[in-house]
């Protein structure tokens, strides 16, 4: 890490001059750990490519060489179907670092030892016990599941004998990001898990029309409870099997790379799965190898244990995880979730955060988490400076996405988590009349300057069970009886209609800087999501995408669909997610009125339920002649269709209104937004 200014962030924000003695000790500690991976390592980023060094890996002559890193055990055995589960016959070899390995040279044919998709494991003396612990390698990269038979992992010895042949390079680095986040399990219509073959053929396709060009992927890595929505991992390095192959995947991520599509790995490094058959839990008979030990390594709300990442392993470990999904599967880059319960040593729980800077420094902070996280950004960074990453933080740690050589944490990005909290706290609890229209600029623009965010209207965590999506909240059950474009017409699917198509758009165009939706809310999915468990009977019924819904002509969820499409291609072309923040030029609270201008556009939008605005005066800062490129209110998007776009040519007056150089009028429909760009 070349460190220009440690501590530059104090320069950009002068409110962390108290702190600064705190930034510097983040940013020292982190350059010692490079300047001793330097030396001891190869540098960070070769430390990174732990995975070829541990676990199984294949030489050039079908040599299989694995390792194993179990510090507190006595003696090691690969075992597996190759041997017959001989527990003795294979005995590996330890070093004096706790690190275990064994070099299987090939048969006599020439083949490797163990043949492919193969069952294996690693079975541990320990310190106090008699029996011989049998674990799953650490680093292994298959595992699969038979829930005839158990409902614990086999380790599977994957060497394809056709590895994937790579097809496209990862598109350039977008510059507005506009974030499809999907799950491939619940991707297929039917009551039943998806796969990766039919994501690539059937799903793709939607998100490329629809213009978005980042894809968030959800739960790939193992994890033992479908239910948990891909957050207890067991296996770090293993894709998981419900879905397909580690090939499947990489034709999924290939075919995105194909279609201009950026792809995005959803990972988790706050925490693992406190499985010990097919986990990381009590590896080698300790609490503390991957994980602090005793109480301070559980997570008390996840249930799940908690890295430590002090620890020269550890870091290897995630560092390597990170790598190997860049090196294998060609991601471009990463969401990281649960990042403020890697900051801080409370993990969030029971923690409020107003926004003053001391609750960032001090005890409750996590200096070590701080300084993997620096690390991570670091050697991702030094990778590839083109690849992505972005946190997951409620608390607003400054400098969080701020580069690294300046004393920031080096994410691109943060995710703006009080945004959807806003609507939904709207919706449940205030009337339309009662809409505060400077609370909505306020939480839409209130982000840390020179920061990125990504805004978002709702994800998955709004669509969970428990809770609704805006589009259930705003139409409930008016959804099964009146979207039918035949029905008879319903003021609650009308409001529904209209406000989920604003809320959308102002979120987009005035809320950051990259913009994201989960899978299925852009068409307004009705209903929540629930996998199947032991209190819905298993059942797969709410857990799947209907994509029907907007196949289906006699359905108005087209109509959110089309203009979702049309939303995400205006800003393609206009780029406002890549243009400095917008200028707000009226908030009237009685009129219901917010209106902005952000990359050379005007946006208007009219919340009141009932009013309609004639004539209605507006400022815009360029003089010229304005056309409606964008209508809520469009026919074609469920709306009434009141605004004559052919008509609707707005002529600048050179005059000051609202603190912008000139006006111009329109006529301004209730519950609708315009969007206006110069010809």
């Amino acid at each position: 890490m070349t460190s220009v200014n440690p501590t530059g962030i104090v320069d950009l924000d002068p409110y962390l001059t108290p702190f600064k003695q705190d930034i510097a000790r983040r940013q020292a500690t982190a350059q010692q750990w490079i300047k001793q991976l330097d030396r001891d390592e190869g540098g960070l980023v070769n430390f990174a490519a732990g995975y070829t060094k541990f676990g199984f890996n294949v030489l050039a002559d079908n040599t299989i060489v694995y390792r194993e890193w179990a510090p507190n055990a006595l003696e090691a055995f690969l075992i597996g179907d190759f041997n017959n589960w001989n527990r003795s016959s294979h005995r590996m070899s330890m070093d004096s670092y706790g690190n275990f390995d064994i070099v299987l040279p090939p048969l006599a044919d020439g083949s490797p030892a163990i043949s492919h998709d193969s069952k294996v494991k690693i079975a541990l003396r320990v310190p106090g016990q008699d029996a011989l612990l049998e674990r799953l390698p650490v680093w292994i990269r298959r595992v699969t599941q038979d829930l005839s038979v158990s409902p614990i992992y086999d380790a599977r010895f994957w060497n394809p004998p056709q590895p994937y042949v790579w097809k496209n390079p990862s598109p350039p680095r977008p510059t507005d990001a506009k974030i499809y986040e999907a799950h491939v399990g619940i991707s297929s219509s039917e009551p039943r898990v998806g796969n990766f073959r039919e994501f690539t053929r059937n799903v793709l396709p939607r998100i490329k029309y629809l213009g978005y060009n980042v894809i968030q992927l959800m739960a790939i890595m193992e994890h033992a409870y479908y239910a948990s929505f891909g957050y207890q991992i067991t296996s770090f390095f293993a894709v998981s099997s419900r879905y397909g192959t580690p090939e499947e995947l990489k034709e999924l991520i290939d075919t995105a790379h194909g279609m201009g599509i950026t792809v995005l790995l959803d990972v988790v490094h706050s925490h693992a799965c406190k499985n010990v058959e097919d986990g990381l839990n009590l590896f080698d008979g300790s609490d503390y190898q991957y994980f602090h030990g005793g109480s301070k390594g559980t997570h008390e709300l996840w249930d799940s244990r908690l890295f430590n990442y002090g620890k020269h392993e550890v870091l290897r470990f995630l560092l390597s995880n990170l790598r190997f999904y860049i090196d294998e599967f060609h991601f471009d880059g990463f969401r990281f979730d649960g990042v403020t319960s890697i900051l801080y040593t409370h993990h969030g729980i029971g923690t409020g955060f107003s926004g003053g800077y001391h609750e960032y420094f001090g005890s409750n902070v996590d200096e070590e988490g701080i300084v993997y996280l620096i690390l991570a950004n670091e050697m991702l960074k030094t990778l590839n400076p083109d690849i992505i990453t972005i946190a997951e933080d409620v608390s607003g740690m400054p400098a969080l996405c701020e580069p690294t050589m300046i004393g920031g944490i080096g994410f691109d990005y943060r995710l703006a988590m009080a945004i959807p909290d806003m609507w939904i706290k709207l919706i449940k609890e205030k009337s339309d009349d009662d809409w505060d229209m400077g609370n909505i600029c306020f939480t839409l623009t209130n982000r840390r300057h020179g920061e990125k965010t990504i805004a978002y209207a709702e994800s998955h965590d709004q669509a969970l069970v428990g809770d609704k999506t805006l589009a259930f909240w705003l139409m409930d059950k008016e959804m099964y009886t009146h979207m039918s474009v035949l029905s008879p017409p319903s003021l609650v699917i009308d409001r529904g209609i209209s406000l989920h198509k604003m809320i959308r758009l102002i979120t987009h165009t005035l809320g950051g800087e990259g913009y994201l939706n989960f899978e299925g809310n852009e068409f307004g999915h009705p209903e929540w999501l629930d996998f199947p468990r032991e209190g819905n009977g298993n059942s797969f019924h709410y857990c799947r995408r209907q994509w029907g819904l907007i196949d289906d002509d006699l359905l108005k969820y087209k109509f959110l669909y089309q203009f979702d499409a049309a939303m995400q291609h205006l800003e393609s072309t206009y780029k406002w997610l890549a243009a400095s923040q917008a200028y707000i030029s009226l908030k009237h609270e009685s009129d219901k009125l917010i209106v902005f201008e952000r990359a050379g556009l005007l946006f208007v939008f009219n919340f009141h339920p009932s009013n309609s605005y004639n004539s209605y005066r507006v400022g815009v800062d360029v003089p010229g002649t304005y056309r409606i490129v964008l209508d809520t209110d469009d026919v074609k998007f469920g709306g009434h269709g009141l605004v004559d776009h052919e008509k609707t040519r707005c002529i600048t007056t050179p005059m000051e209104w609202n603190g912008r150089r000139n006006w111009l009028e329109l006529y301004i429909p209730s519950r609708s937004a315009l969007v206006l760009a110069k010809e």
